[in-house]
């Protein structure tokens, strides 16, 4: 659907392909993965809509990025790209992204575009990338603060995801040279996800959801000189089969009361817990720690060591 000047009221936006490895050689260009809202930012002679990838309007909750895109050198234009916050120490955020929804406008909030699908009367979504992103990059030359170009490397993905790692950030987009905007997943779009990986005390399990057996979640803890300290649960990576093994294993461990310094919270837990003693250590995959000392997307990688 168009607007009367031929501006798409919301293009399907296009989506990577979860990848182990970036793609290799020089066909390929490679941007930072922010840990943010994808959204598609509508300009329209003045008049600016935000969108969410699932076409929900949230124009409302981030105003200084609305009133950012209305002031850019143009009539029309559609950008793609991510709403993220950074913080005092240059990054990305995203605990701190959700203040934006509790009526607050963090300072390092702003809007990284990384395409360019319609500007004045020019629809591109049949242009090159790297045509898209010059054009992009043109139209946000002395933008206000709260709009940055997401910049791209061509080739050697992989010592970009070293540095991003090391910077603690998410992780890479890579796309292929020469490619049109494709709605929907695509191969010609990679994302490549930077891990860190941990070992952590189980202190207790819950039941899964549907038929008995195995486990729900792991609830687990790191030490420290106060005792145990309640860091998340852990729900997904291991098989139906290690799930009952599992759960035979911590019934003999069962004790009555939580062996955390304090009690996790029952919000986090979203289940009937039941604690056992905390002898067992698993080997947890997650992508950063929250403001809130938990894990962030953890997966089970294994046994770790018995104590």
């Amino acid at each position: 659907m168009k607007g009367s000047s031929g501006l798409p009221e919301f293009v399907q936006p296009q989506l990577a392909t979860l990848v182990k490895e970036p793609p290799r050689g020089d066909g390929w260009i490679h941007e930072i993965k922010f840990d943010g809202y994808r959204i598609q930012a509508r300009l329209e002679r003045g008049a600016v809509r935000l969108f969410s990838r699932r076409r929900n309007d949230w124009t409302a909750s981030f105003p200084a990025v609305t009133a950012a895109v209305a002031r850019l050198p143009a009539r029309e234009a559609l950008l793609d790209g991510e709403v993220a916050v950074q913080d005092a120490s240059g990054r990305v955020s995203f605990q701190l992204l959700q203040n934006a929804f509790a009526g607050q406008t963090p300072p390092g909030l702003a809007y990284f575009a990384f395409d360019l699908l319609y500007l004045d009367g020019a629809d591109l979504r049949e242009r090159p990338i790297e045509e898209r992103k010059d054009r992009l990059r043109t139209l946000l030359a002395g933008a206000d603060s709260r709009l940055h170009y997401s910049d791209h490397h061509v080739g050697d993905g992989e010592r970009l995801l070293a540095s991003v790692a090391s910077m603690g950030l998410e992780g890479i987009v890579s796309k292929k040279r020469g490619e049109p905007y494709r709605a929907g997943r695509s191969a010609s779009w990679r994302k490549t996800k930077c891990k860190q990986q941990g070992d952590f005390v189980v202190g207790g399990f819950t039941e899964p959801k549907g038929a008995p057996g195995g486990i729900g979640a792991l609830i687990v803890g790191h030490r420290s000189d106060a005792g145990l300290i309640f860091c998340g649960k852990v729900g997904s990576g291991f098989t139906e089969k290690v799930s009952t093994e599992l759960r035979a294993l911590l019934l003999g461990l069962a004790i009555e009361r939580w062996p955390f310094v304090e009690r996790p919270p029952a919000a986090w837990i979203g289940g009937t817990p039941h604690w056992v003693r905390p002898t067992l250590e698993i080997s947890v995959e997650f992508t950063e720690w929250t403001n809130e000392g938990g894990l962030r997307h953890p997966v089970f990688k294994g046994l770790a060591r018995s104590k």
